[in-house]
């Protein structure tokens, strides 16, 4: 039998002992104790009272009406309300500003608490009621912000589009209303409504409406109706907009409108000019280009336009822009030459393929192409001084594309080879009405087109194909035809 292990205090004797002995006569469980005691100590103090000490200061909470301001310290950005803000302790310049609003500055004298600063630290709380000034511009900012962001597309899960319109509202729907620019406002909207051919976009009107009827605030049920309403006169003075809902309401939506009543009557009568030929009157020779009149008349229905738009009696150029003429135009205007691209350029007037003959080598010897909306602008102001004396009170300007469509009734001569350059905005549901100072206040990053080119199939286009590009753009498919209209009052 093996030899039991020798026990002592009832410890083998195989295992080790540590043993603290007295120093300076301490006994081991009072040094100890100090130890741990000051271990301790210390952990509390840098948990504590360290932050405190190395980093003094306060939280400022700045929150403000309307909330999204931008808040500044010392002249430097630090985020937008509500916000919370650390300032180390002195005296700092704050300042709250809001676009379309009054800034507002103030000095902060920051404190500080050394105990418990990391958990619980000294805070002020600091509130702005904003101000507004020049809101109607700032409306039609937003608004022209939204018609930009509409051209992006329906937002999916890559990318989403900032409610810009409703925001807007939101900012400056109680200083509108209780100023009496409600109406105004409404006259935004629907200009803005020309570019809701997205479902993002129309939740972004609809939010942007409701809110303006309820002064900025969380829609009531009185203010519920009353947008419904509105919404609803909206719709009936606009019979064409029943093509506008099909297109961005959800499928089971679309076939219960597509069901109704109203639809139906709304889709009758949409043929082109609804049977009405304009006539041809005699010719005009300004310069180099002959144009030929046009009466005017009305086109009740249009898939473009409101219904009974009405055009005025106007001269349309028998041809697109020729060589001679735009040769004639940069030998008065040298500023429009090619060699003087980069300033073009620079300016935001063209891009690298303005006039650029190389694109395109197969396009009509004496045709122009490749130019911009604003140099083919350009050219029709300068071709004005070519009038006769007795349409002295007429100018020569692009035409409108309710005037181009028109003509196309009379028989319009269209090339094949090029789009033609329009005067107007381009709006993606143009056939939706707003007044014409809400249209240009809002305005769009892209100009509108007509006609077609050798590069699209015949079947795919017709009379009232739309098209368009930004006004700088310059392509080897589209050219410009002006018009002799009256001049209008600024």
């Amino acid at each position: 039998m093996p030899d039991k292990k020798k026990i002592k205090n009832n410890i083998p004797e195989d295992i080790d002992q540590v043993k603290f002995v007295p120093i300076f006569g301490i006994k081991p469980g009072i040094y100890l104790a100090v130890i741990y005691g000051i271990i301790i100590l210390f952990l509390l103090f840098l948990i504590l009272f360290l932050p405190g000490i190395r980093n003094p200061g306060s939280v400022i909470s700045i929150k403000t009406e309307p909330w999204g301001a931008a808040i500044r310290i010392n002249g430097v950005y630090s985020g937008a309300a509500p916000i919370d803000i650390f300032i180390p302790r002195g005296q700092h310049n704050i300042e709250i500003s809001l676009p379309g609003f009054i800034s507002e500055s103030f000095e902060y004298n920051s404190g500080s608490r050394v105990f418990a600063s990391l958990f619980f630290p000294k805070k002020t709380e600091h509130f702005s009621q904003l101000s507004a000034f020049l809101t109607m511009e700032f409306i039609a900012r937003e608004g022209a912000e939204f018609a930009e962001w509409s051209f992006a597309g329906e937002p999916g899960t890559i990318y989403q589009i900032p409610q810009t319109l409703s925001e807007g509202v939101y900012r400056f729907a109680p200083d509108l209303t209780g100023n009496g620019y409600g109406r105004s406002v409404n006259d935004l909207l629907k200009a803005s409504a020309r570019f809701a051919h997205t479902r993002a976009g129309l939740r972004d009107l609809i939010r942007a409406k409701t809110l303006l009827d309820n002064g900025g605030l969380s829609p009531s049920p009185l203010s519920l109706l009353t947008s419904a309403a509105d919404i609803l006169e909206f719709l009936n003075d606009n019979p064409i907009s029943a093509l506008w809902l099909g297109s961005v309401l959800t499928s089971e939506t679309q076939l219960l409108l597509q069901s109704s009543s109203w639809f139906a009557n709304a889709m009758e009568g949409l043929e082109y000019n609804d049977g009405v030929v304009p006539s041809w009157g005699g010719t005009v020779q300004a310069g180099p280009i002959s144009f030929r009149m046009v009466n005017g008349g009305i086109i009740p229905y249009s898939i473009n336009f409101p219904a009974g738009n009405l055009i005025e009696t106007f001269y349309i150029s028998e041809t697109l822009i020729n060589r001679d003429a735009w040769d004639l135009f940069l030998d008065n205007n040298p500023f429009w030459r090619r060699e003087n691209i980069d300033w073009l350029i620079m300016e935001g007037l063209v891009n690298e393929n303005y006039l650029d003959p190389t694109i395109f080598p197969g396009s009509p010897p004496d045709g122009i192409f490749g130019i911009s909306w604003h140099s083919a602008m350009a050219f029709c102001e300068w071709l004005t001084a070519y009038l006769p004396e007795y349409l002295s009170g007429w100018e020569i300007r692009l035409p409108t594309e309710a005037e181009w469509e028109y003509a196309q009734g009379a028989g319009l001569s269209n090339t094949g080879m090029f789009w033609e350059w329009c005067e107007d905005y381009y709006a993606p549901l143009g056939f939706l009405s707003a007044p014409i100072s809400a249209i240009n206040a809002v305005g769009s990053p892209q100009r509108s087109l007509r006609g077609a080119s050798w590069i699209n199939p015949p079947h795919s286009i017709s009379p009232l194909t739309r098209a368009s590009l930004p006004p700088d753009h310059c392509s080897p498919f589209v050219s410009a035809r002006p018009v002799i209209a009256l001049r209008r009052s600024n």
